[in-house]
């Protein structure tokens, strides 16, 4: 497995601990461009934005391309600790990101293989790149324990 997408995965493992402490499903995002410089991370703050768009991914996307001044985040990585939902690989091809690098599946929401293969689809303009299983024990587990709590109610 390459190292900088381990180191990267570390990141939004980070990132997704940090949602975990505010209650929102601790999933974790950031974009990179090919020099390995960090343009936004973000977490989910759907709860605490009330926002239901504020998605790791969403927010990561904005902050990016707030930065650069420019929608399109060309030669840009996603990290993200689970699979991107449907609403989210939408944002990824209209931004034109190059490549995704996720964790864990995600059965019951992904849109990068696991419910549906939006990357795959011809004919969509714009096809990123994936990169699957980064890290996924670590991903799995993260994600798996807060639902598990959530359900024996200790928070």
């Amino acid at each position: 497995m390459d190292a900088i997408h381990i180191k990267f995965m570390k990141l939004a493992l980070k990132e997704a601990a940090q949602a975990r402490q505010k209650y929102e499903v601790p999933i974790g995002a950031l974009i990179a461009v090919e020099s390995g410089k960090i343009l936004s991370s973000a977490h989910n703050q759907v709860i605490s934005l009330a926002d239901p768009t504020a998605h790791a991914e969403i927010l990561a996307i904005r902050e990016a391309a707030k930065k650069i001044q420019n929608y399109r985040l060309l030669k840009t990585t996603l990290y993200v600790t689970i699979e991107p939902c449907i609403m989210c690989m939408g944002a990824i091809i209209h931004a034109r990101i190059s490549r995704v690098v996720f964790g864990a599946n995600d059965p019951g929401w992904g849109a990068a293989g696991s419910l549906y293969s939006l990357a795959d689809d011809m004919r969509l303009n714009h096809r990123p790149e994936m990169v699957c299983n980064v890290c996924n024990d670590e991903c799995k587990n993260i994600i798996q324990t807060f639902f598990r709590e959530k359900r024996n109610k200790i928070f």
